[in-house]
């Protein structure tokens, strides 16, 4: 973990209800971060699938199921709520998205990584 927190992306790039997937690099090491707009709050997670730790999208910015409810693992269709991260059903069910700390400063989302 930095130390310093890293900029992710501005808080208003990210509309209610998107999603969006943002990769930053730390010390040498990639880290790709799928970032979550939903019911007024922000929230952020590994974007790797607990399953097989693939990344959710197989489309950039495509992560909801045809509804808009629930994030979608294109690999073998799990899906989680955006809110908690719990798997709640496919290969993984019961497990849960890596969480990620946000912290806002400027209208910029920030995490340490």
């Amino acid at each position: 973990m930095t130390t310093q927190p890293s900029f992710l992306c501005h808080a208003t790039s990210l509309r209610e209800g998107q999603a969006l997937s943002v990769v930053v690099e730390v010390s040498g090491a990639r880290h790709d971060i799928l970032i979550v707009n939903r019911n007024g709050a922000i929230y952020a997670y590994v974007n790797a699938c607990p399953h097989q730790h693939t990344p959710l999208e197989t489309f950039p910015g495509k992560f909801f199921d045809a509804e808009g409810n629930l994030l979608v693992c294109s690999t073998h269709g799990a899906r989680f709520d955006p809110e908690s991260g719990l798997c709640v059903s496919g290969p993984c069910e019961g497990k849960s998205l890596t969480k990620i700390s946000l912290t806002e400063r400027d209208g910029g989302l920030y995490a340490r990584l």
